[in-house]
């Protein structure tokens, strides 16, 4: 297993995202205002078995304190491996590389899984931010990361 930056624009990356996607809209039952829109300010990483990307996720910077973490996602066929918390550990990485102190993101109500996953690495639900606000289904999480010493 390799874990390797990539950008928005990358054909895996794309396929992943898509997937995603379609995934929430069938856990959702198909709520708008969920359509992804690349943004060249996130950087991806990509967790590559066997030659293929199964797993991404990204990380956009909120404010020089804070990153985001966003489309975070495994393909089924790979889940249960422990992939998620390394790709996860692996953005708290480079946020913390890029000057970040804190990490949040937001999943859905509707994701037991991937709520249980964040909760297990040591993130604290936050109250719902930004974009977020006023969605019955969204549900915030954050985690300071460790101060370098």
């Amino acid at each position: 297993m390799l874990i390797e930056s990539r950008p928005a624009t990358d054909p895996e990356i794309a396929a992943l995202v898509i997937a995603q996607q379609r995934e929430l809209r069938e856990a959702d039952g198909g709520l708008d205002g969920q359509v992804f829109v690349p943004h060249d300010d996130v950087r991806y990483l990509a967790v590559v078995v066997n030659g293929r990307a199964v797993a991404c996720g990204g990380l956009q910077a909120l404010d020089a304190e804070t990153g985001e973490v966003k489309r975070m996602y495994v393909r089924p066929a790979y889940r249960g491996r422990g992939i998620g918390r390394q790709l996860l550990a692996a953005l708290e990485e480079c946020a913390f590389r890029q000057g970040h102190s804190v990490v949040c993101l937001e999943t859905g109500t509707y994701l037991p899984a991937a709520v249980a996953l964040y909760t297990a690495c040591g993130y604290q639900r936050i109250p719902v931010y930004g974009e977020y606000v006023g969605n019955p289904y969204s549900v915030c999480f954050a985690k300071r990361l460790p101060v370098a010493a």
